[in-house]
């Protein structure tokens, strides 16, 4: 169960109303890296999990805690609201039409739809949707998840606090880019700690590596002019998992024919290959094409 304290968890209160700000404020509430979406996140992670203990313990902690930060941001942009948009636009009008056009981006919907109030939507005033969540019983691929969303959100967060000086604004901003600094240090030390747990890093750790197609686990293709990638760790040495070493191609390497497909059902009424056509030898290959595949060359026979 979930219990509510009525105060919030940090003061969420502006020196001044600011409706247009209050509509990029919508962005960390209802966007895709909002905290609806945090908390709805981490809710369904908690919710689901059937790993230890400890585990879910963290997950609907910090779950919990975004729910108060739900509240926090609603209220700021609730009370960002609070002049109603025909006396903001007069004042900003009267002081600089420049300034106007810009106040004129607020969104009607907060007060047409919420009544001066904050809305589950983004900054454009799409509304929020589950689609954003990922929840999906991989501990390791859904803490790295967490690490991402906690990253997008101080990012946003921290270019949102540029765009004020609402010391009231800023104060609050600074408490949320400080609690998401903890959670992606907490999720990061989640990942190490399921990492060493399962003696891998690559999601998921539990399919056998024999049965994946080795020869080209490692290998880091170039399929774009020069060799600027190559200044980098990932083209050679060990690879992170400590299993295989990285192996640098300067072309793509195929490893197939090229398909040739049957007719379609003549009801489909699909264009149609010319009957005098003839298909190129599969054997003949595009010039400067690697074909190292030595199993028989049947990867890819096709359809005829």
């Amino acid at each position: 169960m979930f219990y509510h304290f009525k105060e919030l968890q940090y003061p969420s209160k502006p020196e001044r109303p600011d409706p247009a700000y209050a509509k990029r404020l919508q962005e960390i509430l209802g966007g895709q890296f909002g905290e609806i979406t945090t908390t709805m996140q981490y809710l369904m992670q908690g919710f689901n999990t059937r790993a230890d203990a400890k585990f879910r313990d963290l997950i609907l902690d910090i779950a919990t805690e975004e729910i108060g930060h739900i509240e926090m941001a609603a209220t700021m942009i609730a009370r960002l609201l609070n002049e109603s948009p025909t006396e903001e636009q007069e004042k900003a009008y009267k002081s600089d039409p420049a300034l106007a056009a810009v106040i004129d981006g607020e969104n009607p919907l907060n007060y047409i739809v919420a009544g001066a109030g904050a809305m589950a939507v983004d900054a454009e005033g799409n509304a929020w949707t589950s689609d954003y969540i990922i929840s999906s019983g991989n501990l390791l691929a859904d803490f790295r998840a967490n690490f991402n969303l906690e990253s997008q959100g101080r990012l946003q967060v921290v270019r949102l606090y540029n765009m004020t000086d609402d010391r009231g604004v800023k104060d609050l901003l600074s408490f949320f880019i400080a609690r998401e600094t903890a959670h992606q240090n907490i999720w990061r030390e989640a990942i190490h700690d399921l990492e060493n747990r399962e003696g891998d890093i690559v999601v998921p750790t539990t399919f056998p590596r024999e049965k994946q197609f080795n020869e080209v686990a490692y290998d880091f293709y170039n399929f774009s002019e020069g060799e600027e990638s190559t200044k980098g760790p990932w083209t050679s040495g060990p690879a992170p998992d400590s299993k295989g070493e990285f192996q640098y191609y300067d072309r793509p390497v195929s490893y197939g024919k090229e398909p040739h497909l049957k007719s379609a059902h003549p009801k489909l009424h699909n264009t149609m290959e010319k009957p005098d056509h003839k298909h190129p030898h599969p054997s003949k290959h595009h010039p400067g094409t690697y074909f190292p595949y030595k199993h028989g060359d049947k990867r890819d026979e096709g359809d005829e």
